[in-house]
């Protein structure tokens, strides 16, 4: 799919940028990658790794609309990754969150349609399930964004999908890399929100496989959440420091004690596949579309009512020796 293309990805100088433009590099042959972001030194550095000449480094915000259309000009795919993420600078900042996560998202949208752009994805985060912070209510709203899009584009052959997923084993900002501070500075105890509290747990391999594997499953307005394992946050401390106390500071303001991916409310429209889930659009945009059908040819099947995929009752969770094992290459 991605030999002799054009991939643009935004926010590419993040975790998942780099990681996805390495598989990229690994796997295919593509004529351009360009990575659109607004820092400049993160794209030196960038640059540093990855000089393969396909390569193309945009500087540019997705609040400028017009500097994003020209970027994505004879661009054929899209990861739309780009995002204010950090939950207590969106509470304190709420309008900043939404010119690029919301208006940011529009942009995407728009700048793809008027270049033709052949597929989209955007990723989300399981915070824009029933979201409770503002972070993650941008984000549903920038999910309701991109599968109502397909509504939009005619006749064009521009299609839009979203990926949902969990956290980011050591992506920045994620509990793995803190602790590991904590712990390397000579902390006594380990700061811990809640003992019952749970998270869903990605690698970034994981998460990068999974996007570009949706690329060739969608058809256009599904969101897809893959099936991951959960960890309580005790076993992580426990992975990390099994001989450190605990010190238990109260869940932060705009944090959930577990959370969910597929909510029981969307439970009506989601599909289950072997080793993921789809949840359609609320409206169905794309006539005579069947989404229990992907574009490989797999297929899936209606979820129980009042399901609900929540990390607190996820059916696989890490044991700490597993935990262990994906917390060692980033020692």
């Amino acid at each position: 799919m991605f030999d002799d293309q054009s991939i643009l990805i935004t926010g590419g100088t993040g975790s998942f940028g780099k990681y996805f433009v390495k598989t990229l590099l690994d796997r295919y042959r593509p004529k351009r990658v360009i990575v659109y972001s607004r820092d400049e030194l993160k794209q030196f550095e960038m640059g540093q790794v990855f000089s393969d000449k396909c390569m193309r480094y945009f500087i540019g915000d997705v609040r400028d609309a017009p500097r994003l259309s020209i970027a994505m000009t004879d661009v054929d795919y899209v990861i739309h990754a780009a995002a204010l993420k950090q939950v207590p600078a969106a509470e304190y900042n709420p309008m900043e969150c939404i010119k690029t996560n919301v208006m940011g998202a529009q942009n995407v949208i728009d700048a793809a349609m008027a270049n033709n752009v052949k597929k989209v994805i955007a990723l989300s985060t399981d915070k824009a399930a029933n979201p409770i912070n503002l972070y993650g209510a941008t984000k549903l709203c920038s999910d309701k964004l991109f599968m109502a899009a397909n509504n939009l584009v005619g006749r064009k052959i521009t299609r839009f999908s979203v990926v949902r997923y969990g956290n980011v084993v050591g992506s920045r900002g994620s509990v793995i890399p803190y602790f590991k501070k904590l712990i390397y500075g000579g902390a006594k105890e380990l700061p811990i929100t809640d003992e019952r509290m749970t998270r869903f747990w990605i690698t970034l391999s994981e998460g990068v496989n999974f996007v570009i594997r949706a690329f060739f499953r969608m058809k256009g307005g599904e969101l897809f959440v893959p099936k991951i394992p959960s960890a309580r946050i005790t076993d992580i401390a426990r992975a990390l420091a099994p001989d450190m106390p605990f010190r238990i500071i109260g869940i932060r303001p705009g944090e959930k004690l577990h959370e969910v991916m597929c909510p029981a409310d969307d439970c009506h429209i989601t599909l289950e596949f072997e080793n993921h889930y789809v949840i359609q659009p609320s409206a169905v945009y794309l006539s005579n579309m069947d989404y229990s059908v992907d574009g490989e040819g797999t297929s899936g099947h209606p979820v129980p009512m009042d399901f609900e995929y929540n990390s607190g009752a996820n059916p696989h969770f890490l044991s700490i020796e597993q935990i262990k094992a994906i917390c060692e290459p980033l020692a």
